[in-house]
């Protein structure tokens, strides 16, 4: 990972660029994962499944930016029919909570209904429409400023579609979410339009796995911001646009093993300084599934 800390750019104009950038971003690391589910209650029409996961990284050279995530899930699908088409709902709450080096950062409350809707041998599509309540730890000293303040009742709603080949083993995927973070603060208020593409291709060899993943988010926000850019407190109002790439090669293994290598690269830009930045993050994975 080569900007840990999310150091932003290089910048002249705001001097607390500078200091920022100072510290060490760069580090090797490790992470880990593991997600369970169970399917306690099924009949021809319905479903209900709980699950756990679990996820952690480890900064060799910086381990005060360790982050671990507890994730508690229970979803309830059915399946339907619209307008003489195939169809899954689904209504899940999920809960989690995410430390970073070992103190309790964010919880978070999740409820998300989603429709699946098959039209066709090679057309899926998905809706989504979903709550969020967030809750960050408040720190004690010193004490937060009124604005900064990130608690917040996200909303959002939006689609997937998906093109697929060849019983799944190539697809091309296309969507949008419009969302809405409501923040206790004045400065994290905002409203995002966020654009989702990418795609698979499954080469004939060993059945190796080539993704690309593309997304843009844009984020207005709502109020200028009262801390920065120090030069001018309180005269700027903040607009980002979060560009993400990545891109993952799978192969199978034997004994259910996955080997992926991933490179994922984030570029932010914004109108206020010190929240534009670039990061970019190579990962070997080995998974195991049962």
């Amino acid at each position: 990972d080569d900007n840990v800390d999310v150091r932003p750019t290089e910048n002249s104009r705001e001097p607390l660029v500078a200091e920022l950038r100072r510290p060490r971003h760069e580090s090797f690391g490790e992470l880990f994962g593991l997600r369970a589910d169970y399917v306690w209650w099924k009949t021809v029409d319905w479903q209900s499944t709980v699950g756990y996961s679990f996820f952690a990284t480890y900064n060799n050279d910086i381990p005060k930016f360790n982050v671990i995530d507890h994730l508690a899930t229970i979803g309830l699908s059915r399946n339907l029919t619209l307008d003489k088409l195939p169809a899954v709902a689904n209504l899940t709450y999920a809960f989690d909570t995410l430390s970073l080096e070992g103190d309790e950062f964010v919880t978070r409350h999740t409820g998300t209904l989603s429709l699946a809707l098959v039209e066709g041998a090679h057309n899926l599509t998905q809706f989504f429409l979903r709550y969020q309540n967030k809750d960050f730890t408040e720190p004690t000293q010193p004490r937060r400023i009124r604005q900064e303040n990130r608690d917040a009742n996200n909303y959002m709603v939006g689609f997937l579609h998906f093109v697929r080949f060849a019983e799944d083993k190539h697809f091309l995927k296309g969507g949008y979410q419009l969302d809405h973070d409501e923040t206790g603060g004045a400065n994290y208020d905002y409203v995002g339009h966020r654009l989702s593409l990418g795609g698979q291709y499954t080469l004939p060899w060993h059945a190796i796995r080539l993704k690309y993943d593309f997304d843009a988010h844009r984020r207005d926000y709502k109020n200028p911001n009262s801390l920065f850019p120090t030069y001018a407190p309180g005269t700027t109002t903040r607009h980002d646009w979060e560009l993400t790439n990545v891109v993952r090669a799978e192969v199978p293994l034997p004994a259910s093993l996955t080997l992926a290598a991933e490179y994922q690269s984030t570029r932010t830009y914004s109108n206020i300084e010190i929240f534009d930045f670039s990061r970019n993050v190579f990962s070997v994975i080995l998974s195991w599934s049962y």
